[in-house]
């Protein structure tokens, strides 16, 4: 009877064991996905990007100029040889040379020439302005930025919404709006598309300031409340040894698991 009493304690050790097993290689699995799938998307992305822009413009380029042409001129006939981003290169000088003729007086000319032909072809027109107008908003190159991000009460009391802080008020503007202080102008961006969005004027009373950067705050508009960066204003809560309750908690999680 006492041997099978121990023969009956020892049996339920095993299950345990392996669980821990299968809980280890499940939580190492987990880490290396986190580390692994943002490297290999980037990676992925950016091969892709770099071969569709060779597709696209390497049949631009004189057969003279390809790298195929000038490998076998070099090492033969037989020489084949595959550069991904040699369409790239070509993009970027021309590029930079056709905005190089675009600041001269030449260039401005014959684009306003193109201009004045485009607005006089209904539905190129509207195709065209609305590309431009994407363009110039996310190429633009601003001296003036937005200062900070904050929370202000819109469309009515009671419901809070980010923006971006642009400038104090001023001018007509200032002069004519009722205030007991001064008016701040404000960008309220919409989601998912932070481009868009209304100019606002808020008396600085009404502001709140907030301490995360204007690129998490755009995250946080683009991600539609899904991204939100860590709090740097506040200090973890803590259990009475000390330890944030975060980190408690996934110990416990750990545990449990185990």
């Amino acid at each position: 009877m006492p041997h099978r009493d121990r023969h009956q304690t020892q049996q339920p050790t095993h299950p345990p064991r392996r669980r821990r097993i299968l809980s280890t290689l499940r939580n190492s699995f987990l880490t290396g996905l986190v580390v692994i799938a943002p490297v290999g998307l980037t990676v992925w992305l950016i091969w892709t990007v770099v071969g569709w822009v060779d597709s696209f413009v390497l049949p631009f380029v004189p057969e003279p100029y390809k790298p195929e042409t000038i490998f076998k001129e070099l090492l033969g006939e037989d020489t084949r040889v595959n550069i991904r981003g040699v369409g790239v290169v070509f993009f970027l000088v021309f590029t930079v040379l056709i905005g190089w003729i675009a600041k001269g007086l030449i260039g401005r000319s014959l684009i306003d020439w193109a201009e004045g032909l485009i607005d006089r072809m209904p539905i190129v027109r509207t195709i065209y302005n609305a590309l431009k107008q994407i363009a110039e908003t996310v190429f633009a190159q601003t001296e003036t930025n937005f200062d900070k991000a904050c929370l202000i009460q819109y469309p009515r009391e009671g419901l809070w919404a980010i923006a971006f802080v642009s400038t104090h008020a001023k001018g007509e503007v200032a002069r004519r709006v009722p205030r007991d202080n001064r008016v701040i102008s404000v960008f309220l961006p919409t989601t998912p598309n932070p481009t868009s969005g209304f100019l606002l004027f808020v008396p600085e009373a009404d502001i709140i300031y907030l301490d995360m950067s204007v690129e998490d705050a755009a995250k946080l508009v683009i991600s539609a409340g899904l991204v939100y960066p860590p709090d740097m204003g506040a200090e973890l809560p803590k259990t009475p040894d000390g330890i944030p309750y975060e980190v408690e908690a996934e110990r416990q999680r750990d545990k449990l698991d185990a």
